[in-house]
């Protein structure tokens, strides 16, 4: 006699066991997202570097001819003869020099010295700075491009011809890298 079931048979084991190639494909899958993630990562990282040096260049000094800038080169210290040398030593760079003076505005000087100028020269006031580490700013309502380079009690000097390259060559190699799109 022979008896039926609803079960249907079972079938014998093949033989092979599927969590080995899982396995695999889950680490095959982790080294695929790492890779990936690296490369997405890295772009981003060269994109911001790619900004900040964008809004570097934006506040760099313009590559300015020293021969079409005119300075008043103001002494607010009690050294004498300070801006006379000053005012040589901007000559000798090409600036053109108006007025060597003393500082008799009242206002009070402190530090390396201030630039003075107006809203016309503040790109020229921009490219003096680079000359003129440490000095301030201070705009006032002339309507003119001059620039009064005033003196202050801790002047110590001009900025080198290298030093004055270096900081205009990395300013125009960073416009020139914004400008034309790549990083």
């Amino acid at each position: 006699m022979s008896t039926t079931t609803d079960r249907p048979a079972v079938r014998p084991r093949s033989g092979r066991r599927p969590l080995p190639p899982l396995i695999f494909l889950l680490v095959l899958a982790i080294a695929a997202f790492g890779v990936w993630w690296k490369v997405l990562g890295d772009a981003a990282e060269k994109e911001e570097q790619a900004e900040a040096a964008c809004e570097e260049a934006e506040e760099a000094p313009p590559a300015l001819d020293p021969a079409t800038i005119s300075l008043r080169v103001l002494n607010a210290t009690d050294t004498a003869g300070l801006a006379q040398q000053v005012a040589s030593q901007l000559q000798s760079f090409g600036f053109q020099v108006e007025e060597v003076l003393n500082d008799d505005t009242g206002r009070e000087v402190a530090g390396t010295g201030e630039l003075r100028y107006g809203r016309r020269g503040t790109v020229v006031a921009s490219f003096v700075a680079v000359y003129v580490p440490g000095a301030g700013d201070w705009v006032d309502t002339r309507a003119t491009e001059v620039v009064d380079v005033v003196l202050g009690p801790e002047f110590a000097g001009l900025a080198s011809a290298e030093e004055v390259a270096a900081v205009l060559d990395s300013a125009s190699e960073a416009q020139d890298v914004c400008g034309s799109g790549t990083a």
